[in-house]
């Protein structure tokens, strides 16, 4: 009868054990929510930050490009993060006819990498920058930037082009940052005016002779040549010795006819 007590306060102590080890075990699982467990994970997909209808051409346009391929890439494998100023479909309704289809798909490219910035920035981060900000985007001359400024209690993003004030942020959890614009951001180097064309360099005058020769008509004759000095002179001097020589000869046949006459005679 003396055991019965000891064995009620053992069994006593055993369930109290295993009511706090329960206890326990309930408190280490985590209560659900109604958005699940999947998303306390770091944003590393694009497409999913970008889930809400407004922003709809923007992600058809990252699609087409493939460039939210290489978003998603950086996103896990990145200690920087990125910022996305993500056009909304009011924004896309603003270009002029045209704009879009007009560029090459290279450019399409920058225009899309010109809409992420390479890290993470929180607004306060955005507000604190006051200056040139590098983009994704780049050509010949290097990144394409942004001019970004404090306004306010907001931050103004000027491209060179348009301007734009930041919406409140989609996502704004590191590594991935998202701000809808209602602009669509158009970078200076490929929407800014050109140079103008220069004037091509006048032709070189000819070089003027110093000494000016004649030339004469063409008329369709040959001209004989020039005779040599000594050549006409030979001849002018048998032309003269003909006549000389024809009367010598007339002459000494005279002589002769006269000769014979006198002999006849006498």
């Amino acid at each position: 009868m003396a055991a019965s007590p000891r064995l009620a306060i053992l069994l006593a102590l055993l369930a109290a054990a295993s009511a706090l080890a329960a206890a326990q075990k309930a408190k280490a699982k985590p209560a659900p929510g109604p958005a699940g467990a999947a998303d306390a994970a770091p944003p590393t997909d694009v497409n999913k930050a970008l889930k809400d209808d407004q922003f709809s051409e923007f992600k058809q346009l990252l699609h087409d490009t493939r460039v939210d391929t290489q978003i998603n890439a950086q996103l896990t494998d990145s200690y920087n993060g990125l910022t996305i100023f993500a056009p909304t479909n009011a924004a896309f309704d603003k270009l002029k006819a045209g704009v879009l289809n007009g560029l090459s798909p290279q450019d399409q490219i920058q225009l899309v990498l010109y809409c992420v910035l390479p890290r993470f920035y929180s607004l306060s981060m955005l507000g604190t920058l006051n200056g040139k900000v590098n983009t994704q985007g780049s050509g010949h001359d290097g990144p394409y930037r942004y001019d970004i400024k404090r306004a306010g209690n907001n931050v103004n993003v000027s491209t060179g082009v348009n301007s734009m004030l930041l919406g409140s942020p989609v996502s704004k959890d590191f590594p991935l940052a998202v701000y809808p614009v209602d602009k669509v951001p158009l970078p200076y180097e490929l929407f800014g005016p050109k140079p103008p064309t220069p004037a091509p360099a006048p032709a070189p005058a000819p070089a003027k002779s110093k000494t000016k020769k004649k030339h004469k008509k063409a008329t369709g004759i040959a001209e004989p040549p020039e005779a040599d000095d000594s050549t006409a002179a030979d001849d002018d001097k048998k032309s003269a010795a003909a006549p000389a020589a024809g009367v010598a000869r007339w002459a000494a046949a005279l002589g002769v006819l006269g000769a014979a006459v006198l002999a006849g005679l006498f």
